[in-house]
């Protein structure tokens, strides 16, 4: 279970570990202004107010001074967490810093857990639950969309679309339960029309939500693409290339690559996962069939696909064979024709194949234009709200499900306990996607997978 015990005083160091120019040391809790004020020689930052900024000296109980530090003062509620809260900004010597943490363990404050000074916030109110995840993204952001979705969920905008569905249907499950009440009486209080077409405009919006995912996972996550091609055809090659490094061994001896290696790439502010794979082929070495095996499952597991031919030695039967079989599997796939730098390369080649060198460069530009293009990047209309979260995903289509079972409750006209219970199951859903309603091991869940500091 997750402490929530708010009467200790809690301390972490913020940024992180390691030598630098500063450190900052942050501390929350109702003693964490007494206790820092203790040992600062430079302001009574007991008397001092809320927002205020102390230039002193920090000294241990012997007096000793550990280090000149600013230490900023915020007061609660106006705090992160809505407590007290004071951070200490120090040289960001490792020594320097475990000196200042020593001397606050030793006098009785806790050092917090992963994720507890958001933790807290959500407590006191200062955050719901999907807005502190939001903190979680935000600090994992790779790219502006990204980030910018995660702001947008810090601010509340998910959180309020959310809330508004859940109280329209409390509002329903609340009229449907006090007919129980007059059961005798036969009297409705909620008109079956009505409640049947908001829950179809909010099985809409929830639907909207879900259907959103399937971008939000892969503007958080990145676009797992996979380079796939007979051997030699220039994979490893290609990879190095786009990511302009020597990052796949590169040889003329066939079964060269025996395992995928991913790396990422930033494309116009899209994070792609590329994964360079063993080439196709069959093979009686046991740790290349096991490389090409690995090759299959991620074409399977791949949003978009890169075949990549020799235009100089083409087997036609061969490249026609492996695009009909990538073609099964519905994946977008770009077919690339390689080594057009080589002189008696294939002058037949089909006008949808992007010809490169991956050697020499050759059209690599026009060809991370069309991995751009060809994903569903493009479709993404970043002024909605973009469900990112696995969690929130799972929980709207829980909810979706209790709301097509009130619809069918009502088509069939079930008793009303049964459509009240489908109604609260929806609500209960999207509760938890706000915390409104929790348990310990969900925010444990949670706030554990924060960075300590945070």
């Amino acid at each position: 279970m997750y402490n929530q015990n708010l009467d200790n005083t809690i301390v972490a160091l913020s940024t992180p570990p390691g030598s630098g120019a500063i450190g900052v040391i942050r501390l929350s809790g109702k003693n964490s202004i007494k206790v820092t004020n203790r040992f600062f020689l430079g302001a009574d930052i007991e008397k001092s107010e809320g927002y205020t900024v102390h230039f002193g000296k920090l000294l241990n109980e012997n007096n000793d001074i550990i280090d000149e530090v600013i230490i900023n003062v915020f007061k609660s509620p106006k705090s992160y967490t809505g407590e007290d809260l004071v951070e200490i900004s120090c040289h960001g010597s490792s020594y320097i810093i475990n000196e200042i943490l020593r001397l606050f363990l030793r006098n009785d404050v806790q050092i917090a857990q992963p994720g507890e000074f958001t933790m807290r916030s959500f407590v006191n109110g200062k955050m719901d639950l999907s807005q502190a995840e939001a903190v979680a993204d935000l600090i994992s952001s790779k790219t502006k969309i990204s980030h910018d979705i995660a702001m947008k969920q810090l601010k509340g905008g998910f959180s309020s679309e959310i809330k508004k569905l859940r109280e329209q249907l409390i509002d329903f499950a609340s009229l449907i339960e006090l007919e129980l009440d007059f059961s005798e009486e036969d009297i409705e209080f909620a008109d079956r029309t009505e409640l049947k077409e908001l829950v179809k405009i909010i099985l809409s919006l929830v639907n909207n939500l879900i259907d959103s995912y399937k971008y939000g996972n892969v503007l958080k996550n990145g676009v797992p693409t996979v380079i796939i091609g007979r051997p030699n055809a220039g994979k490893s090659t290609l990879l190095n290339t786009l990511l302009n490094e020597e990052r796949a061994i590169v040889s003329d001896i066939e079964g060269t690559t025996r395992d995928t290696i991913e790396e990422e790439l930033n494309i116009d502010g899209i994070i792609f996962r590329f994964i360079d794979t063993a080439g196709i082929r069959e093979s009686k070495d046991k740790i290349e069939s096991l490389g090409i095996e690995k090759t299959m499952k991620s074409i399977k597991d791949s949003s978009l696909v890169i075949y990549i031919y020799d235009a100089h030695k083409v087997n036609k039967e061969e490249v026609e064979m492996d695009i009909n079989e990538l073609r099964i599997s519905n994946t977008p796939t770009l077919i690339v024709a390689n080594k057009i730098d080589i002189s008696g390369y294939s002058p037949n080649i089909p006008i949808d194949h992007i010809k490169i060198s991956a050697k020499n460069k050759d059209n690599i530009q026009e060809l991370k234009t069309k991995i751009y293009n060809s994903t569903i990047i493009n479709k993404i209309d970043m002024s909605g709200i973009i469900v990112t979260n696995e969690r929130h995903y799972k929980l709207l289509q829980e909810s979706k499900k209790s709301l097509l079972n009130v619809i069918s409750g009502l088509n069939t006209q079930v008793p009303a306990d049964l459509i009240a219970m489908d109604i609260r199951q929806s609500t209960i859903s999207l509760g938890e996607i706000t915390g409104t309603i929790s348990t310990d091991d969900l925010l444990g869940n949670i706030f554990g997978k924060f960075c300590i500091g945070k």
